[in-house]
């Protein structure tokens, strides 16, 4: 089985003393597990996080770990490394997916989504508005689409002030008022998102990743 794509590469870890284990997150065939063939000792083309580039995935059963073979183009990292925070968020942001995205099912909206984010914190004003920005269409893609255009009780689109943490749908000061106490507050916020992450994963049985309860 062969699966020929273009990725970022979003988390890797030794499995000898000269292989890797690498988690690349594709535009076709989303997130692949596989090695790579001496990713410890290598000098040149070394392979990094944040890399974005060429990537074939290999194995001769579908149930088999995958061996890469990686040619990185750009390394979308580089401008963030001067600036811890914007390394906090797209590490962020790689932890997400490696636990909640499941193998080998394509999110091309979100693999667009995150190659623009890692684009934008490297000139954004407002870093942590564009990770809000992506943080929103991961819940979206997960099927917890937040919907902020009008009252999920009445349908006015004025003076909406609660987000429904079970809908996720905006509820207006009105309607929210004798619920105001078990409903998040609007404008959403890394906290409210931060929330339904957090359901998600309870959900899935997993941890929140260290790297997102750190924001």
């Amino acid at each position: 089985m062969q699966i020929e794509s273009v990725g970022i590469l979003i988390n890797m870890y030794p499995f000898s003393e000269r292989d890797m284990i690498a988690h690349i997150f594709t535009k076709d065939a989303g997130v692949l597990v596989g090695m790579l063939r001496g990713g410890v000792v290598a000098k040149k083309n070394k392979p990094l996080i944040g890399q974005y580039g060429a990537v074939s995935w290999n194995a001769r059963l579908d149930s088999q770990l995958g061996v890469f073979h990686w040619e990185a183009e750009k390394n979308m990292s580089a401008p963030l490394m001067l600036n811890n925070d914007l390394l906090k968020l797209m590490n962020a942001a790689f932890a997400l997916i490696d636990t909640l995205i499941p193998e080998r099912e394509s999110y091309e909206n979100l693999y667009t989504n995150t190659i623009r984010l890692l684009k934008d914190l490297a000139i954004s004003l407002l870093p942590y508005d564009d990770y809000l920005e992506w943080e929103i269409s991961l819940l979206g893609e997960l099927g917890y689409a937040l919907d902020l255009s009008k009252c999920s009780g009445c349908q006015t689109s004025d003076d909406l002030c609660y987000l429904s943490p079970k809908t996720g749908r905006a509820v207006c000061a009105n309607c929210g008022e004798p619920y105001k106490d078990r409903l998040y507050k609007l404008p959403v916020s890394l906290g409210v998102t931060e929330r339904f992450i957090n359901g998600i994963c309870v959900a899935m049985g997993v941890d929140m990743p260290t790297a997102r309860k750190i924001l």
